[in-house]
């Protein structure tokens, strides 16, 4: 097969198209054909050597495919409700620029109706973070105010449409006006221009001084005070990146005072029962704003996989630029 590897950390010259011996799928796993190829910041971080590979996963970057299952372990299939040729997306822990992916089958779910692959291909691994960090471990409810750093980033996009489909008030962040109109074209109720003004004491206008119920935070840094500032009581702050630096000095006093939960957590070591639930809760509940509509995918660009440079290093090269709107996708 082809497929895209990291021949030495670096810039993203560094990702070229290469033959690979097929992968074979083994127990409670599943064999796709991929037709497209979500690109993601971790996958930038392994290219630059700062995202080490989880023991047993692939070398091969990439952390979510769609396309269509040509073999796998028949009793899983079976249990799952899946059968060889479906279409299907899966979130993986490495292997994705490939033009074939093994993938725990609890860690699948069909292609939406009416979409496709490429659109597919775009779901997994924000639909889980989002899902896992916002609903679950922030416990974000109907009613309740969210705000999300990055809005228009591909975790951003899927966390301002789902809150929305569930009933939260949204206020998102983005570097620039054009990105907030794009926030607030996709739902977000607010949009603040952090180059421009205070995110904090904006929240904390926009919400009459009660401040934010949840926040969903990829910097960390020294955005942890500033949101410690302008969360409400009993407010939850859920840290999934740390792009603006590992350490933060904030008020501790007011984490007291406020009753303020912080939290955070990384998805890709986890084990597969961990994330099969996360799959079976998207189904339930995420799956039929998808197909209803309610929930749209947002790509930005797609770049065939490989030539030379490699469609990914394009892909890597867009992404690191910021200029992107919602999903970088690879096709095969």
């Amino acid at each position: 097969m082809k497929a895209i590897e990291i021949t030495s950390y670096g810039a993203p010259e560094v990702l070229r198209a290469v033959e690979r011996p097929d992968p074979v799928a083994g127990v409670g796993e599943l064999l796709i054909r991929v037709a497209a190829s979500g690109v993601n910041r971790p996958d930038v971080l392994q290219r630059k050597g700062h995202y080490p590979v989880p023991p047993g996963a692939s070398d091969l970057p990439g952390l979510e495919v769609a396309g269509e299952i040509v073999s796998g372990d028949a009793a899983a299939l079976a249990e799952a409700g899946f059968k060889i040729g479906d279409r299907v997306c899966a979130l993986i822990a490495g292997g994705g620029y490939a033009q074939l992916c093994v993938a725990p089958v609890a860690q699948c779910l069909p292609v939406p109706k009416g979409w496709s692959d490429i659109e597919a291909a775009s779901l997994p691994e924000t639909f889980f973070t989002v899902w896992s960090n916002v609903f679950e471990r922030g416990r974000l409810q109907k009613g309740e105010t969210l705000l999300i750093q990055g809005g228009t980033s591909g975790i951003g996009v899927t966390a301002i449409q789902i809150a929305k489909a569930l009933g939260a008030t949204v206020i998102a962040t983005a570097g620039s006006d054009d990105k907030c109109e794009a926030c607030k074209k996709l739902g977000a109720d607010h949009a603040i221009n952090y180059r421009t003004s205070d995110f904090a004491e904006e929240a904390k206008k926009l919400t009459g001084g009660k401040g934010v119920d949840v926040v969903l935070d990829m910097v960390a840094g020294d955005y942890v005070a500033r949101e410690i500032e302008c969360m409400a009581e009993d407010g939850r702050l859920v840290i999934i990146a740390v792009q603006g630096g590992v350490k933060s000095d904030f008020n501790a006093g007011l984490v007291l005072r406020k009753r303020l939960v912080i939290t955070g957590s990384t998805l890709r070591p986890r084990p597969v029962a961990f994330k099969g639930a996360i799959a079976k809760a998207l189904r339930e509940k995420v799956w039929p704003l998808l197909e209803s509509g309610a929930v749209k995918p947002v790509i930005h660009s797609t770049f065939a996989a490989d030539g030379e440079p490699s469609g990914a290093a394009k892909a890597h090269a867009l992404m690191e630029s910021n200029q992107h709107i919602g999903k970088i996708v690879l096709t095969w």
